[in-house]
């Protein structure tokens, strides 16, 4: 069988999607690609299975739409698997009809849809598109490999009530073998395997093919490295705190269910990045990354195998999370750049978002990395229903003063939006906040809920947060960090961006 995972082109006037392995989408003019590590890791479990598998990120690729369908047609794919985010959920609807229309007298082809929106709403997929199935929860690379080799075993076809195309109706022997959160048709009914569970063991995963996976594709357009190439791990699924409610991954991986590789695992995985990719810079993309005795372990192993000297590590981290001693056995280790997602400065929003921390946690926490020698990284968010302008200026105000401090090094600001499947949506719904539903508009261009702010207001206050860091001592300071070549061109990197994110007034959130 030949598998694509695919990213298909989707052209807009609003400019390059940011939709792999990120956790809140948006539009770019000035692309950065992510390395989308679920599904590297699903096209690798594949391949090791016999299947034959194509890496068709056509974003990335910078392939035109037409292209990509020419590509499809010629190759004739048994399987296209697709990660989808609510902003384009309603493109990949159109895609899916597209790709039905042109294999349906041909060959037979069968579509997959995964991602948080389609676990938040998987039925409204299920009827409003040709899809064949759906795949819930985070675990979509298991899933996925389950779902192929039942399709291995075959399958039978009727044709849909829809009336174009041939969606698979699996029978009642076959669906007992697919695992749990996966959506299908049987004979005109929508049918699901039950509750997707996050039992998988991490460490059972094979280590990520890159060259499969074009990791060249994302080695360098991305504004987290300082030194290229660079590229991604992901040590855990996703965040152990995992009950913010506005993160749109608490859908695919709640807290509870927090599952990391072992120390060792990583430790071995960066020796190989290191020695056949030559890398020079590592982001994790767990949502928080391991603390504690794993923290400890993993840092010792680098430390004591040398990784430290060559190699960089960036990752994100809850404010409260570290004590001072933590941070400096990091900078040890190899770790350069560290995220939090602060999202406000005004303690009723931290308490509404459930982020379990305080104003005086977040100063504290940035002051530590800080001192360790660590780059800290901050996100916030303005537009919040119960925020009034007086609040957002609080915010700011703050940004200001850690940047003045040194506090902080870098900031991404975005506009709030409340994604279907977080208690953040349930609450803008039982208060009768939410304005649409048109899933096109939850791009971050616009406030999509009731607010004090406007979104005129909105976008001024994320201007505003970009210009927090204009201060004489943080451009002192970042003048006189300069120590080499690799530092000059970051930072050159690093103006290019923050100048496509004011003009546009957003940034890409990895937080």
């Amino acid at each position: 069988m030949k598998i694509f995972i695919s990213y298909p082109p989707l052209e807009s006037t609003k400019g390059v999607p940011l939709l792999s392995q990120n956790r809140q989408f948006q539009w770019f003019n000035n692309p950065t690609y992510i390395y989308p590590m679920v599904p590297a890791y699903a096209a690798t479990l594949l391949k090791e299975n016999d299947f034959e598998v194509f890496w068709d990120d056509a974003i990335a690729g910078e392939k035109s739409y037409k292209e990509w369908i020419e590509k499809v047609k010629r190759e004739k794919p048994d399987v296209i698997a697709i990660e989808t985010k609510t902003p384009v959920v309603k493109m990949h609807w159109e895609i899916i009809k597209d790709l039905k229309n042109i294999s349906s007298n041909d060959w037979d082809l069968t579509t997959v849809l995964m991602g948080d929106h389609v676990t938040a709403l998987p039925e409204e997929s299920m009827q409003n598109s040709l899809v064949d199935f759906i795949l819930s929860g985070g675990d979509y690379d298991f899933l996925l490999l389950n779902l192929c080799n039942t399709l291995r075993e075959g399958l039978s076809r009727e044709n849909s009530h829809l009336g174009v195309g041939k969606p698979w109706t699996i029978d009642h022997r076959l669906s007992t073998k697919l695992e749990p959160g996966i959506w299908y048709r049987q004979n005109g009914d929508i049918k699901n395997t039950g509750p997707f569970q996050l039992n998988h063991d991490l460490n059972t995963l094979p280590f990520i093919d890159r060259y499969l996976t074009r990791w060249d594709f994302y080695n360098e357009k991305n504004g987290n490295y300082k030194r290229l190439p660079g590229t991604y791990t992901m040590a855990g699924r996703d965040c152990w705190w995992g009950r913010c409610t506005f993160c749109s991954w608490t859908t695919t991986y709640p807290g509870k269910h927090y599952r990391a590789r072992s120390p060792q695992k990583m430790l071995d995985e960066i020796g190989i990045l290191i020695k056949r990719f030559k890398v020079k810079e590592i982001f994790d993309d767990s949502g928080t990354f391991p603390i504690g005795e794993w923290l400890r372990e993993f840092c010792e192993g680098m430390i004591k195998r040398g990784y430290n000297k060559k190699i960089h590590i960036g990752c994100n981290m809850r404010l409260n999370a570290l004590k001072q001693e933590d941070y400096s056995l990091m900078a040890r280790a190899g770790f350069r750049f560290i995220l939090y997602g602060l999202e406000s400065a005004n303690q009723e929003t931290l308490d509404r978002l459930n982020k379990n921390l305080t104003v005086k946690e977040i100063i504290e926490g940035v002051r530590m990395a800080k001192k360790a020698g660590l780059s800290p990284h901050i996100t916030v968010m303005t537009g919040y229903p119960w925020e009034t302008r007086e609040d957002a200026e609080n915010t700011i105000k703050l940004a200001k003063e850690m940047f003045r401090k040194g506090y902080v090094d870098t900031l991404q600001a975005t506009i709030v939006v409340p994604y279907p499947g977080t208690a953040m949506f349930k609450d803008a719904e039982k208060n009768g906040w939410i304005k649409t539903k048109d899933w096109d508009r939850y791009d971050m261009r616009e406030s999509v809920w009731e607010s004090p702010v406007g979104t005129k207001d909105v976008m001024r206050f994320t201007q505003e947060l970009y210009k927090s860091f204009l201060s004489p001592q943080f451009i002192t300071r970042k003048l006189l960090s300069i120590r080499n070549m690799d530092d000059i061109k970051f930072i050159y990197r690093a103006a290019r961006k923050r100048s496509e994110e004011r003009r546009v007034g957003k940034e890409c959130r990895f937080r």
